[in-house]
């Protein structure tokens, strides 16, 4: 198994001697500050171990020596793995265990704010293999419609391009680092404003070498929607063979007058984008309640609906390379890497729970009088967005974002998925 979690008493060499892994090694796949920085239920990403089972739906006419072929495994090892199924009556949507090296293939996009660019180089060059596509969050638009960057990009595009990593130009309706319904609404309603921010966008585009646009437009006024379906459609006949990508929040269903999510019109953005990513984080938000940030009972509730809109070829998932440490009562809310949550439980000796519903890591600390409730992500929840991803047959996932460290998602991603570098 390529997770291990650790129990009291244990210690990195002995973890080190029981997997044949070097606890260099260990410390450095999972980012751990020391070799006494364990504690009771710290998940622990072990290489070169057997990998957890690839996780499939039944779909109309599967059999079971159809399924083992397509995975490069056996019936027997099927039967094997699953051994409180009936495989001789399968059922459409049924999922079923199959033991197989035959590896994930999926498209990834990472998103990335360089505000110090040269650090984000590093961190392309570092990472180029596990990405498909990378999104550059330097643009936003003015009133009259014109794009325009705030951050300097050109070598990081340039550095993509030649790593194999296709650059997005990605644009956010925001104002003084926030986001500005207001500013949406007025450009978008307006067909003068949305030539102008079609043709600004195509121009950056050429000009500064980039493979398309990411879309990231949130609180877009509800009215606006079909407007929004308009604007789409435009860039996307201006940009032709480049790609086109578009943000959504993630919903379980369709409420057009909701502030947050009614502007979205799931399947008129599918015809439009040649990707849509549904923004499966921040189910615990800023300022809210402790709760999970991507609890995987609510990922799996979106990624139903959302394939009821959208052909899971062109569907991406979002997956948060942060946690939110939360002071209690008042939600006072601190946004932390998911290696900076989690060497936090480390530094305090606090155990880290599990929550089996969520199949997210939680833990709880106190600090200057105060009490802080911290919900992250780790190996063991990264796998089980994986297992969804596989399970329903998407595109792939997106990952907010590249500077904030995750050593065991790109572990894993870099040893146990293929990710492809053209994805058409």
């Amino acid at each position: 198994m390529a997770v291990h979690v650790v129990q009291s008493g244990e210690t990195l060499w002995a973890i080190s001697r029981r997997y044949g892994v070097s606890f260099s090694e260990i410390m450095a796949l999972n980012g751990l500050p020391s070799t006494n920085s364990l504690t009771p239920g710290l998940a622990l990403y072990i290489p070169r171990t057997q990998s957890p089972y690839r996780v499939y739906r039944i779909q109309p006419g599967d059999t079971l020596w159809k399924i083992a072929v397509q995975y490069n495994t056996t019936a027997d090892r099927i039967n094997e793995a699953n051994p409180t199924v009936d495989l001789n009556s399968l059922v459409i949507g049924q999922k079923i265990n199959i033991p197989t090296t035959a590896k994930l293939e999926m498209a990834t996009l990472v998103f990335i704010a360089p505000y110090v660019q040269q650090a984000a180089i590093e961190q392309v060059y570092e990472l180029a293999g596990q990405m498909t596509y990378i999104a550059v969050a330097a643009y936003s638009f003015t009133e009259a419609g014109y794009a325009f960057v705030q951050l300097d990009d050109r070598e990081l595009v340039a550095t993509s391009n030649q790593l194999g990593v296709r650059p997005l130009l990605m644009i956010r309706n925001q104002l003084n680092g926030e986001f500005d319904a207001e500013l949406a609404g007025r450009v978008l309603g307006n067909p003068q404003l949305r030539k102008n921010l079609v043709t600004s966008l195509l121009n950056l585009v050429r000009e500064r070498g980039y493979k398309g646009v990411s879309i990231d437009f949130e609180f877009i006024p509800p009215p606006r929607r079909n407007d929004f379906l308009l604007f789409l459609r435009e860039l996307k006949n201006a940009l032709g063979s480049l790609i086109l990508h578009v943000n959504v929040h993630a919903k379980t269903e369709d409420i057009p007058t909701n502030p947050i999510i009614g502007a979205y019109d799931y399947q008129g953005i599918s015809n439009a984008a040649d990707i849509v990513a549904v923004m499966t984080i921040d189910y615990g938000y800023p300022g809210g309640p402790p709760d999970p940030i991507s609890p995987a009972w609510w990922v799996e509730q979106v990624i139903v609906y959302a394939l009821t809109q959208i052909r899971p070829e062109k569907l991406q998932i979002a997956m948060a390379l942060y946690g939110y440490d939360k002071i209690v009562p008042d939600n006072t809310t601190i946004a932390r890497s998911v290696l900076s949550a989690q060497n936090i439980a480390l530094a305090n000796w606090r155990p880290i729970q599990f929550d089996e519903r969520a199949l997210s890591p939680v833990f709880q600390y106190r600090q200057n009088d105060q009490e802080h409730v911290v919900w992250f992500e780790d190996i063991r929840s990264y796998i089980e967005k994986y297992r969804l991803i596989d399970m329903y047959g998407l595109m792939g996932s997106t990952y907010w974002q590249l500077s904030l460290p995750a050593p065991q998602n790109w572990a894993f991603v870099k040893e146990r998925i293929n990710v492809l570098k053209s994805y058409e």
